[in-house]
């Protein structure tokens, strides 16, 4: 969900005090895999497969192209799969309002005053039993195209995740494909109320809905007329906005395309709910499950549930749940369990931003991953835009010892900055170490965003929403990325140097993580010992370095990361007493192998009886992953 809702944490654990180990669970989470981390490619369906490279602002499809499903071919899904992918998220794909007329298909026309952009929000669901007929070839069966998708991303040993957004839908939520037995949201509402419990919506009794005055000079569709472009939209009574707005006439700025869907709890903040007992964040998902049997839940419990079933029997492996917090943690009990009952594998990702929920969001909500946005992805992006020393990695990661697995890791998504763009870092190369850190300090996934690891700048005006972020409001084209799609061949034919040269550091750090068992095993830190080890000799260790290691019976990495895009750095790296001890490393001389990069390198790890040191030489951005030899 394209916002502006950050939840900040509190303070931070003080460095001195962190542990620097954290030791694998008895339990880790249920997607993973006993070889390596899980990679998660996010494709914006929409973008991904348009090689039209007009980027008219508000252009139509027909001036600007769009992505199909078709255009995600064996060959695309194979260049994928090189960059180490375990799982593949289709971002946009259920049907959401949109600025085109599909009438010919039953297919409601869409009201630009209640419409971000031409293309829409990929989080104004619109029917959650189909899909968004742009992205077919025949919008009749576009169902079945993204159906063959699922078989063809299959067929390359991915696994595919979808959106569920449970907070709220689109205004004109209508569904023509809903199963028998199955109602649409609202249409058995009493509104005349503000609440009921068993509403999907919450009412402004007595108002019409309003459309939201226009700021910033903002017309729908660049000012181009429209039949239905006329400043009102027919809403009798008015719903509570998504973001939770309770003016019949929302702001602007509020979620304005989009209503909230009512689980339960009162417009006071109680719940109307059954409520999880004392303990339960100790139990399992079969027990939470049982738990749920039989009890009397919300209208829009079962609303999801279904929407969530639904697609699992189309081969759908797992979800991502839009502003999860602004749902009751209790309906996530009940969907989960529910959901793992059907594929105990099935991958389910919640994008969640208060700290202090994390671990209810999990243990309660039975979630497998969380976004890492306010700790992990905050701090390293501060760190690359020379706000901040690298201090604060071990802080973060230290407080996220006991669910650091749980937490994905990522530097760029649908509504963060490119990287590569001026407002974030203004180089792709500068995300370098920052993507070793996030891709290979935790147990968590890794993901990444298309076009990222060809440094896409994000630097278009499409319309609605602002350049550094890649429209998903408009059609447009993604010009790094379509260098690299190379009219269909997916082989980097049209891509600079730098391009390629990027893309394979991706495809051999992410590799490397999917890969290798270490990188699931044990962490221990190494930054706070070395921050404060005397260094002689020229030899420097300050707040532009960080330092790790990673471990399991088989294999034992150390990582290196120089953060400083104009200084080389000279380190003597020494290991801790304990870690020696940890190790279990004899006396003399150990050797170490670069495995990042095209050219393996060896260093010397000289093991004393209460020391250890390696000497290395980091260039600019330059990370060093060396696998002890045994």
């Amino acid at each position: 969900m394209n916002k502006k809702l950050w939840i900040f944490s509190g303070a931070i654990v003080a460095l001195a005090a962190c542990s620097p180990l954290i030791k694998k669970p008895v339990e880790p989470a249920a997607t993973q895999v006993a070889q390596g981390k899980l990679v998660v490619y996010q494709i914006f369906t929409r973008l991904y497969g348009n090689t039209n490279t007009t980027n008219k602002p508000c252009g139509t499809i027909e001036e600007n192209g769009v992505g199909k499903f078709n255009d995600i071919t064996a060959t695309a899904l194979k260049s994928i799969k090189e960059l180490g992918v375990t799982h593949v998220w289709y971002t946009g794909v259920p049907h959401h309002a949109v600025i085109r007329d599909y009438t010919a298909y039953g297919i409601s026309n869409d009201d630009p005053d209640v419409v971000k952009g031409r293309a829409g929000s990929p989080y104004a669901v619109k029917d959650y039993y189909n899909v968004n007929p742009d992205l077919a070839v025949d919008p009749a069966n576009r169902l079945q195209e993204f159906e063959a998708l699922i078989a063809r991303t299959h067929a390359q040993g991915m696994k595919v995740i979808i959106d569920i957004v449970p907070n709220h839908v689109a205004r004109s939520y209508q569904s023509l494909s809903k199963p028998e037995g199955v109602s649409d949201f609202g249409a058995n509402d009493n509104k005349n109320v503000e609440y009921a419990r068993d509403n999907n919506f919450y009412y402004v009794v007595g108002q019409d809905f309003k459309v939201p005055e226009a700021k910033h000079n903002y017309r729908p569709l660049g000012g181009e007329k429209h039949l239905l472009s006329d400043g009102y939209f027919n809403e009798k009574p008015a719903k509570w906005t998504g973001n939770g707005s309770r003016l019949a006439q929302p702001h602007f700025d509020d979620w304005y395309e989009t209503v909230k869907i009512n689980y339960g709890v009162r417009p006071d903040g109680s719940k109307d709910f059954p409520e999880l007992p004392a303990g339960y964040a100790q139990k399992n998902v079969r027990e939470h499950a049982q738990f749920w049997q039989g009890k009397n839940v919300p209208d829009s419990w079962i609303k999801f549930r279904q929407i969530a079933e639904y697609w699992l029997a189309k081969g759908v492996d797992g979800f991502r749940y839009d502003m999860a917090e602004m749902v009751p943690v209790e309906f996530w009990s009940y969907l989960n369990s529910a959901i793992k009952q059907k594929n105990p594998n099935a991958f389910l990702l919640a994008e969640v931003y208060n700290p202090q929920e994390y671990r209810n969001y999990i243990r309660l909500g039975k979630m497998d991953y969380l976004y890492d946005k306010v700790e992990m992805y905050d701090s390293l992006k501060a760190i690359m835009q020379g706000k901040s020393g690298t201090d604060v990695i071990a802080s973060v990661q230290a407080g996220m010892n006991d669910i650091e697995e749980h937490m994905l890791h990522f530097l760029e998504n649908h509504d963060e900055q490119r990287i590569a763009s001026p407002a974030f870092a203004g180089s792709a190369e500068k995300a370098k170490p920052a993507m070793v850190v996030s891709a290979l300090i935790s147990r968590s996934p890794t993901m990444i965003y298309f076009g990222q690891e060809v440094g896409e700048a994000g630097a278009l005006d499409s319309g609605f929403g602002d350049p550094t972020r890649t429209t998903i409001f408009d059609y447009a084209g993604v010009p790094a990325h379509q260098r690299f799609m190379n009219a269909g061949k997916f082989d980097g034919g049209q891509s600079s140097a730098d391009e390629k040269n990027l893309r394979a550091f991706y495809r051999d750090l992410l590799v490397l993580s999917a890969q290798e068992s270490g990188f699931t095993g044990d962490y221990f830190e190494l930054h706070s010992f070395n921050r404060n080890s005397t260094q002689a000799n020229g030899h420097v260790y300050d707040e532009k370095l960080f330092s790790f290691v990673r471990w399991d019976e088989q294999q034992r990495w150390i990582v290196v990361n120089n953060f400083s895009d104009s200084e080389a750095r000279q380190v003597s790296l020494n290991l801790p007493p304990e870690l020696i001890k940890l190790w279990k490393l004899d006396a003399g001389s150990h050797q170490l192998v670069s495995r990042l990069g095209n050219h393996p390198q060896q260093y010397e790890l000289i093991v004393r009886s209460d020391s250890a040191s390696v000497n290395l030489h980091l260039a600019p951005l330059e990370s060093l992953v060396l696998k002890l030899d045994h």
